[in-house]
């Protein structure tokens, strides 16, 4: 069976990049507009992996992974921040809220797939 991921992301851009990347490798992806909806997919379905950006309207992804953290549903789900910032603080931030793993944009799309294989163990 192929993993379920959900990718968070304000860019539509960036959506079809992570999607076709994902996609491409064999996994099935669940979009999301922003930390609100990706909160709100989450919980409606399961997921094994999301892939989430930082900075977006309505709710940023730290928050939204804070709030999926307080549900036992979702304590073990890898999460990984696809995002422009690198700034160590926000890394620490980012990993006591729940953060498995960071990459940066612009990023590799086979770095991507690399990086949730890993994470997955598949």
């Amino acid at each position: 069976m192929t993993a379920s991921i959900l990718t968070v992301d304000d860019s539509a851009s960036i959506r079809l990049t992570t999607k076709i990347a994902l996609s491409n490798a064999g996994y099935t992806v669940t979009e999301a507009v922003d930390g609100a909806d990706g909160l709100a997919k989450a919980k409606a379905g399961r997921f094994d992996i999301i892939v989430t950006d930082l900075n977006m309207p309505n709710m940023n992804g730290l928050t939204m992974i804070e709030e999926l953290r307080k549900l036992p549903a979702h304590m073990g789900v890898p999460i990984i921040f696809l995002t422009t910032e690198s700034d160590a603080a926000l890394k620490s931030q980012a990993k006591a809220a729940g953060a498995t793993g960071w990459l940066t944009k612009p990023f590799d799309p086979e770095t991507l797939v690399k990086i949730v294989r890993k994470v997955l163990g598949r």
